[in-house]
């Protein structure tokens, strides 16, 4: 089956109008790798619902998209959501579906922070696998449902280079990073017979509202750039353009993939950063780790 992402633009190669009548959602869309994706369907000339758990911050980023592209010939309109509530999920989904049906589905949100593996508390452990996770289901399962009813589409998950390589003091956001890769998998394999392609962006270190304490951090940055054969800080952009590439028709043929967008990092490894968790974690939760004890 083809889907009617593919039949509907049949050969056309990015730039404007080339998702001209395509409908998308991007859930995480106030700031970073949503805002930058958003702003590359809207380009194209998509109709995009762009939705945020922040109402002030939603309605900045849809001025500042507004501006970014004051041409665009297809609709922006925002919704306040949350990525871990399903029932918004749901609402939203139906919301940028409208009559015409759901061309393109994009989730954005997750995170956690350092800690080594010995020291994270039960559910603190359990609460970062959820935060990346749960988004990631909630999106595929009411997004599909909803290609299902009109006939095909593309979702594209925001996975992570930690998902594939051993990030020391980050094990509960690679294990919840793997997961969704996996998840991403199954469902490809599910739900291609409807038409519906699956894919992941994992990106490498990027400057987002979430890391800018990061790259204040220059060592950190540089002990980044020092295992990327392209010596470059990543940008939204960087990751944006992956992800509009996955959910056009340019990628018609691709599905059940996972794109690392790191500037090669993942034909490394990851740096040891045992000194930045410290600094977070704090050195006694080490030092009790060290004498073999509960933090």
């Amino acid at each position: 089956m083809t889907s009617k992402n593919a039949v509907d633009m049949g050969n056309k190669i990015g730039g404007p109008d080339s998702l001209a009548g395509q409908r998308a959602i991007v859930i995480g869309a106030s700031s970073g790798i949503g805002l930058s994706t958003a702003e590359t369907l809207l380009h194209d000339g998509a109709d995009v619902l762009i939705c945020a758990r922040d109402g002030d911050r939603l309605g900045k980023a849809a001025k500042s998209l507004r501006q970014a592209v004051p041409t665009a010939k297809g609709s922006l309109s925002t919704r306040i959501c949350d990525g871990m509530d399903g029932a918004q999920v749901r609402l939203a989904v139906e919301e940028a579906s409208g009559e015409a049906g759901l061309d393109i589905a994009i989730t954005v949100p997750g995170g956690a922070n350092y800690c080594p593996v010995l020291g994270y508390e039960d559910d603190e452990f359990s609460a970062t696998i959820d935060m990346n996770v749960r988004p990631t289901f909630l999106m595929i399962k009411y997004a599909g449902l909803a290609m299902v009813r009109s006939g095909g589409g593309s979702i594209v998950v925001v996975s992570s280079t930690a998902s594939i390589l051993s990030s020391p003091f980050l094990s509960a956001y690679c294990a919840a990073k793997a997961a969704c890769d996996q998840l991403v998998t199954v469902a490809a394999d599910e739900i291609g017979q409807h038409g519906i392609r699956v894919n992941a962006v994992r990106p490498g270190l990027t400057r987002t509202g979430a890391t800018d304490s990061m790259f204040e951090n220059r060592p950190l940055v540089n002990a980044f750039l020092a295992e990327q054969p392209i010596k470059k800080d990543g940008a939204p952009e960087d990751i944006g353009r992956a992800i509009r590439f996955l959910a056009g028709p340019e990628s018609a043929w691709i599905t059940g993939q996972c794109l690392s967008v790191d500037g090669g990092h993942t034909i490394r490894k990851f740096p040891w950063l045992e000194d930045v968790a410290r600094s977070i974690a704090g050195d006694t939760l080490f030092e009790s780790i060290e004498r073999g004890e509960l933090p």
